[in-house]
Parts: C-alpha cells; sequence; structure tokens
C-alpha cells in the first residue's frame, strides 16, 4: 500500500501534467495567438517611439557639442588676440624707452 505522501506526490505531479497540458492548450488557441499579435505590434510600435525619441536626443546632443566648440573656438582667438596686443603695447613701452634713454 502507498503511503500518504507518496500519493500527495502523485497527485501533484497528475495535477502538474494536467494544467501542463490545459496551459498549452490555451496558450496555442487562436484567441491567444491575436493577443500575441496585438501585443507584439504594442511592442513595435513602442520601439519605433522611443527611437524617435533618441535621435532628437542625439541630434540635440550634436548641437549643444558643436556650439560648444565654437564657443571654446572664439574664446581662445580672443585670448590669442589679446596676447598679441599685449605683446605690441610692450614693444611700444620698449621703444619710447629706448628713444628717451638716447
Amino acid at each position: 500500500m502507498l503511503s500518504a505522501s507518496c500519493m500527495k506526490k502523485i497527485g501533484l505531479f497528475v495535477g502538474g501534467v494536467f494544467l501542463g497540458t490545459a496551459g498549452v492548450k490555451v496558450l496555442s488557441s487562436k484567441d491567444a495567438k491575436k493577443a500575441y499579435v496585438h501585443c507584439t505590434a504594442a511592442a513595435l510600435r513602442a520601439k519605433n517611439s522611443v527611437m524617435k525619441t533618441v535621435s532628437t536626443v542625439q541630434e540635440n546632443a550634436e548641437d549643444i557639442l558643436a556650439e560648444a566648440k565654437q564657443i571654446n573656438d572664439d574664446r581662445i582667438a580672443a585670448e590669442n588676440t589679446a596676447v598679441v596686443e599685449d605683446e605690441a603695447e610692450c614693444c611700444d613701452v620698449c621703444a619710447e624707452s629706448e628713444e628717451a634713454k638716447e
């Protein structure tokens, strides 16, 4: 004779097989397939929306980077101009002091 514990395990096994078989039938039905198609279509629409957003963000980031580089280039050019003007003033002062010595 089988013990209660063994009978319980056999019952659970049979129940699992039954639920597994019923689950496969439900998952492969026409209605389930229709639901899968609609879910997949929604996922594709969401993907397209996300990709559009990513493209927009990427374009904005490229614009920001280009403007930042331009600002730095303008600043470097202004600093170089200031250095050249300072050197010209220095040369003028040196020339005046040499003329004064003569």
